[in-house]
């Protein structure tokens, strides 16, 4: 699954950080990103789940994909994170995907107040900090429709609808 040869969707040459990237929606968008060509930086909490995706990338489908671990609901490791992304990728950054999420698989009512608190800093303060400190690196690029974007795990549960709705939204 080395790069595909797409005019279209070339993206060789471009750096891409997807941050939860070693499951779910955020695996598929760093092997997609990374079969056309971009080099990518994903994070993760879970270092020996994070070291095997890094393993399988390289070893079994020849795709370029570094890694480190970071809670991005934690102020200090978002900007570690951003760090090392800026050397890694020797300052440059072309696309941004905020894709971590934390959800909470009991009934609302049930959530606690640290549950919520947890929530909103993986769901949205990450995103909206990240963002912030990515920009310097972002408005350089010279990757045509490089930009900032989120995704949004599936509607389940509240309380995360509503602050994700309103990053969408925004």
């Amino acid at each position: 699954m080395a790069a595909m040869p797409n005019k279209r969707w070339n993206l060789a040459g471009a750096t891409a950080l997807v941050t939860g990237g070693s499951k779910g929606i955020g695996h598929a968008i760093v092997e997609e990103l990374a079969a056309f060509g971009a080099r990518v930086h994903t994070c993760s909490r879970n270092a020996a789940e994070l070291e095997e995706c890094r393993w399988r990338w390289a070893e079994e489908k020849g795709l370029q994909v570094t890694v480190s671990v970071c809670d991005v609901a934690v102020h200090a490791e978002r900007e570690a994170l951003m760090d090392t992304v800026t050397d890694v990728f020797a300052g440059q950054l072309d696309i941004l995907v905020n894709n971590a999420a934390q959800m909470v698989f009991r009934p609302t009512t049930e959530c606690t107040a640290e549950d919520y608190a947890r929530i909103m800093a993986t769901n949205l303060e990450s995103c909206f900090h990240i963002s912030q400190l990515a920009h310097p690196l972002l408005r350089k690029t010279t990757v045509a429709g490089g930009e900032a974007s989120s995704t949004s795990p599936p509607l389940r549960e509240l309380p995360w609808r509503p602050e994700r709705g309103d990053l969408l939204c925004c």
